[in-house]
């Protein structure tokens, strides 16, 4: 059985992906690929996977949870998706360190279900943006404030995290993209997620795009894909990015970064070393970048 654990970030898709993927349930479950809902496994599997400290899973641990969660349905593929898995918001960075033990994590929840093949999916994004999103969603702000001031935010860098998550599990493939991306990639990401066949076509491809641009710019840009039908999916990219350039809505788009002490200097900074950042992962064996 391939088991593929989608691990956020944290901030990224909000769930888009997984109520995406849920719209298609039916289709896919005929090609033998399942989507569970989040709450038959987000508790569970956290649960589970922490109760491991680190150790194998008990004999029948893998049979009780697959069929706790797909409720006794054969499946070929089923898609978990989860950053809580990984850690909680205010553990982010825990000790200094960006996702400290993600590579750990990322072992406990293959040993959960021996004999598989694993997949790992990685939404990642722009540090000055991803650290104004954690304070917001938290009640209790004061720690991870305090974990924050204790570090230079320009030495954060996705390659290490990506580097943890090797470390630990060499063998597992792992997929990587930008949030910043998402809008361009979105139809791939959801492809490669669900494991699909060729030629399948999944509803609510358009619903990111839905929820960042207006109505009448989302229905000119279906008319002009529809009336002038893209040869390759780079082209497909190029009309998005065109329409979205001219029709997004700014308040969905753009973050406003008011985090004590930064400045547009800082950020001009952050966001540079993040571009550098992606080149390096590109090049690290064993991961696989979705690119515009």
């Amino acid at each position: 059985m391939q088991i593929v654990f989608h691990i956020g970030a944290h901030f990224t898709d909000e769930d888009r992906l997984i109520k995406g993927l849920l719209k298609n349930k039916g289709v896919l479950a005929q090609q033998g690929i399942s989507v569970p809902g989040p709450s038959r496994y987000r508790k569970l599997l956290r649960q589970a996977s922490f109760g491991l400290k680190g150790g194998p899973a008990p004999a029948g641990l893998r049979e009780e949870l697959l069929q706790s969660i797909l409720e006794g349905q054969s499946a070929q593929r089923v898609v978990f998706s989860a950053p809580t898995l990984i850690c909680a918001p205010f553990a982010i960075l825990k000790n200094g360190a960006f996702y400290e033990r993600i590579g750990e994590r990322v072992a406990a929840l293959t040993q959960l279900f021996p004999g598989d093949q694993h997949e790992v999916f990685l939404a990642l994004r722009n540090p000055a943006t991803l650290l104004q999103a954690i304070p917001e969603a938290l009640d209790d702000k004061a720690e991870f404030m305090h974990a924050l001031a204790g570090i230079d935010p320009r030495g954060l860098r996705w390659s290490d995290v990506v580097a943890r998550i090797k470390g630990e599990n060499p063998t597992v493939p792992l997929t990587v993209w930008c949030n910043e991306d998402t809008p361009l990639i979105w139809p791939q990401v959801l492809a490669e997620l669900s494991g699909h066949d060729p030629g399948t076509t999944l509803r609510g491809t358009d619903d990111l795009l839905a929820s960042i641009m207006t109505p009448q710019g989302l229905e000119r840009m279906r008319g002009y894909l529809r009336d002038n039908p893209p040869a390759t999916e780079i082209q497909r990219r190029r009309i998005v990015a065109a329409f979205l350039d001219k029709f997004a809505i700014p308040d969905q788009i753009e973050v406003e970064l008011d985090l004590p002490g930064w400045t547009h200097e800082l950020v001009d900074q952050i966001t540079e070393l993040y571009e550098e950042d992606m080149f390096q992962i590109e090049k690290l064996p064993g991961v696989d970048l979705i690119a515009p």
